[in-house]
């Protein structure tokens, strides 16, 4: 599906009930009915431009999740209340007790909480793996397999999923593929690649500003209505509702989200490139270095850049502990989890957003707890932000 057709600009072309250039706000949690006999029947049909409750849907909502659906190139998405949200619904949605899950083993700590701990007590077997080895992962499907979950760009290693290879391998198994974007909205397209779901994390780069935590789903209109039926889908029983004013925000923001991945991007590039050049252990898809450089380079959309997001490891926790406290004070950013901010967060991944993984299968997978996670930030001046981690890091004596 494309993007760029008329029918899809046409949706775009919607005005606040005054003129205004956004859609107004929908601060509604129920619907009048002129007629009970159109209540009653919206119960059992969908009634385009018709609401009941905004459980089931919302008109702010539903302008936003048109937008993430043309970014995604997919026919229709779902927006949530947060990004585990959006996973955990989508996951739900597709299997049930006697099923199997294969996924990546480094991902995000909560989404390997709820794979590991969470699904197995509903009966849900699950089987790690490493996402860039296509034997490994073809190794752990047998007939039970229903999804494959992976990220995109993997959280915190940012190790690059081989999307189309994933996609055919499922596509011969009758294997669902579901993909984290979270990391790179705009930089890689998983559906047009051959993912069946998308999933993000709003909260971070497509809303930018740290002001609200929000997910989407994104999938063909038939996923898309199944998870919001009100007798079995997902979204609706479980209820993770996205409120219609966070959505309009994350609409407006979502308009700029072009120009500010192009320039977290060019900063990371900056960041990354000299602090190598430093002789420390850096890891970022941009660098020719990187594993997963040249994969990464064929499948990526052109003009964005390769993501905001690398990791230096300086062996340690306590040198690396030591070191963000010193970026915070010189005023690189802040230490604090999440990404996807104006400003530069860093934070240990393995004392914060990867803890819940145990440290065995920590050490396995390379995730030290000397390595740092940053978000890198869209500093108007790059350089100067080098120069001061460079000072931190020759103050605590790393280089």
């Amino acid at each position: 599906m494309s993007y760029d057709s008329a029918s899809k600009i046409q949706d775009f072309l919607v005005f606040g009930e005054f003129g205004d250039v956004n859609p107004s706000i929908c601060d509604s949690s129920t619907y009048t009915f002129f007629k009970s006999e159109t209540m009653e029947d919206m119960f059992h049909h969908e009634h385009e431009g018709c609401f009941l409750y905004s459980r089931h849907f919302n008109p702010t909502n539903k302008y936003l999740c048109r937008a993430l659906a043309a970014m995604e190139s997919t026919e229709a998405a779902q927006a949530t209340s947060s990004g585990m949200g959006a996973i955990t619904s989508a996951i739900l949605q597709i299997c049930s007790s006697g099923d199997e899950v294969v996924s990546g083993w480094t991902i995000y700590g909560g989404s390997y909480a709820f794979l590991r701990n969470f699904l197995p007590r509903f009966g849900v077997n699950v089987r790690f793996t490493s996402i860039t080895d296509l034997t490994m992962v073809e190794a752990q499907f047998t007939e039970k397999t229903k999804v494959l979950y992976c990220e995109s760009i993997s959280n915190p290693l940012l190790e690059v999923a081989d999307i189309p290879a994933l996609a055919e391998l499922c596509k011969r198994r009758g294997v669902t593929l579901i993909v984290d974007n979270t990391f790179s909205p705009m930089i890689i397209s998983p559906a047009r690649l051959g993912a069946d779901i998308v999933a993000h994390s709003l909260t971070k780069f497509i809303n930018g500003t740290s002001d609200c935590v929000a997910g989407c789903i994104c999938a063909k209109k038939e996923f898309i209505d199944s998870v919001v039926d009100p007798n079995n889908g997902a979204c609706m029983l479980l209820g993770p509702v996205l409120d219609s004013i966070r959505a309009a925000g994350v609409l407006k923001n979502l308009h700029s989200l072009h120009i500010r991945m192009k320039q977290h991007s060019a900063n990371a590039l900056y960041l990354a490139e000299n602090l190598a050049k430093l002789g420390l252990k850096i890891h970022y898809p941009g660098l020719k270095a990187h594993p997963q450089h040249q994969l990464m380079t064929r499948l990526m959309n052109p003009g964005i850049g390769y993501g905001g997001m690398m990791t230096i490891d300086v062996g340690e926790y306590e040198k690396a502990a030591r070191l963000m406290s010193a970026m915070q004070d010189s005023l690189v950013g802040y230490l604090a989890v999440s990404l996807g901010y104006f400003k530069t967060l860093f934070s240990a991944p393995a004392h914060s957003t990867s803890s819940e993984i145990p440290e065995e299968d920590r050490q396995k997978m390379g995730l030290s707890t000397g390595m740092i996670r940053f978000s890198v930030g869209l500093d108007n001046d790059i350089d100067r932000s080098f120069q001061r981690i460079k000072q931190c890091l020759e103050k605590e004596r790393i280089i």
